[in-house]
């Protein structure tokens, strides 16, 4: 009766083959990683912004969304939560004049009735960009690359 299994040798190549593998996969993963990690950041931010736009309906007052480019901060006026985007994307806002608050802090308002001041955040890595954008008259929010 013969013992069934495998030789030292053909792990060996196994493991030769497997390591070949993750030498060529590697750095094609990490090429997708920060266009992934951009998507997410402004998948993020369209939902800070559904945030505020669903608070001020359901409170029945105004309520704002902050962002502050330079230190790269975000939140929802009256809440405790601050949230940060990553350092390595560009971010520029486009928001009413009256809504500046400084050089790099502005808001966009949300209004009882699902209406806002309107606006647009841009991200970008150099190679993507998505803009996030927030409709005046009824406050949809949409992402887009």
């Amino acid at each position: 009766m013969t013992a069934r299994g495998f030789t030292l040798v053909e792990l060996l190549v196994v493991l030769a083959v497997m390591a070949l593998v993750l030498t060529v996969a590697g750095p094609m993963v990490s090429k997708a990683l920060p266009g992934a990690q951009l998507k997410t950041a402004a998948r993020d931010l369209a939902a800070g912004l559904r945030y505020a736009r669903n608070r001020a309906i359901s409170i029945n007052r105004s309520t704002a969304f902050v962002l502050d480019t330079e230190t790269r901060r975000y939140r929802v006026a009256g809440e405790p939560e601050i949230r940060t985007l990553p350092a390595a994307f560009a971010v520029s806002f486009l928001t009413a004049r009256s809504q500046l608050e400084d050089a790099h802090t502005g808001r966009i308002k949300f209004f009882p009735d699902g209406s806002s001041t309107g606006g647009e955040i841009t991200l970008s890595d150099g190679a993507r960009t998505f803009r996030v954008s927030v409709d005046w008259l009824l406050g949809r929010i949409r992402t887009r690359e």
